[in-house]
Parts: structure tokens; sequence; C-alpha cells
């Protein structure tokens, strides 16, 4: 038994997470107001695996809990390049943009406080965002990972292409 809960603990290791959001609701009851939280928390291991988790309680502690729990299980592969991104991709969700532009080395992650969040858990560390129209978390989130849903590599474009890498760049 202990050597599982320590496979376990090694393997939790590698993740970073980030709580991005904490939102309060107040339900109006006959004693007063019951409040309740939702936290939105991603996590990551800085080499292309990202994961994103929503997760509600009656406690912060164990609304982020839930949201890592929910985060671990809803893993994704980013395609990278480098320390960018592969190609400019726009994502969206809801009435939320996000457009993510590649960028040389030494430009660093220029963007929201939001978008930096899961980016920087993914290991990006140059490239260019900009939130356009709607700026709720929750959507810009989602936007966010849509758009590194669609990123594709050049490889996988020249598999695709039934072309070798070589052919694709000249």
């Amino acid at each position: 038994m202990a050597s599982f809960n320590q496979a376990a603990k090694t393997e939790e290791t590698d993740f970073e997470d980030r709580v991005i959001h904490i939102n309060r609701c107040a339900k109006v009851v006959k004693g007063g107001r019951r409040f309740s939280f939702s936290a939105i928390v991603v996590v990551g291991d800085k080499k292309g695996q990202l994961g994103l988790g929503l997760g509600k309680a009656s406690e912060v502690p164990e609304a982020i809990k839930k949201a890592q729990k929910l985060a671990k299980k809803n893993l994704i592969k980013v395609p990278l390049d480098g320390n960018t991104i592969p190609h400019q991709i726009m994502g969206h969700f809801g009435a939320s943009l996000v457009l993510m532009k590649p960028a040389p080395e030494g430009t660093g992650v220029i963007a929201s406080s939001v978008v930096r969040a899961i980016l920087e858990v993914a290991g990006i560390k140059n490239i260019l965002t900009k939130s356009l129209r709607r700026d709720n978390p929750h959507n810009v989130v989602k936007a966010t990972l849509d758009g590194l849903k669609n990123l594709r590599s050049f490889e996988d474009i020249a598999k695709g292409r039934g072309k070798t890498l070589s052919e694709m760049l000249q």
C-alpha cells in the first residue's frame, strides 16, 4: 500500500497547477445567505501537457482540490516548436476570441493574466497573444484551450499531405 501512495505522489509532483479564478456565489435562504465557491484551475507539466478543471464546493480549498483532480483527468497534448507554438492560431469559445502568434526567443509571454497562466504551465515561453471581444475568465480559458487543441506540428501537416518534412520546408 505504501508503494502505491509513493508512486501517486511522484506522478503528481510532475504537474504544476495555477488557480485562475475563484468565484463566490450566494443563495438567499430563510436564515440568510449561503455562499458557495467555484474555482478554475489549470495544470501542466511545462512540456506540452495541459489540463483544465472547474470545481465547485462550499469552501475554497475544497473547490480548488476538486478542480485540480478534474484538470488532471482532462489532459491534452500541445505541440511545441521549441519554446513557442508552431503557427498562428485563433481560439474561440462563446463570445471570447484569443489570438496567439509564435514569437522569437527572448520575447516572453505577452498575454493577459488568465491566458498567461495557461501558457506558462504548458511550457510556452515566447508568444504574443491578444484576447478579443469578451473577457469572462471561463470563456477566455476555454477559448485559449480551443486554440491550443487546434495547433498542428509541421510533422503532422507533412504526414497528412504524404510528404516529408524537408519537402514541406522547400
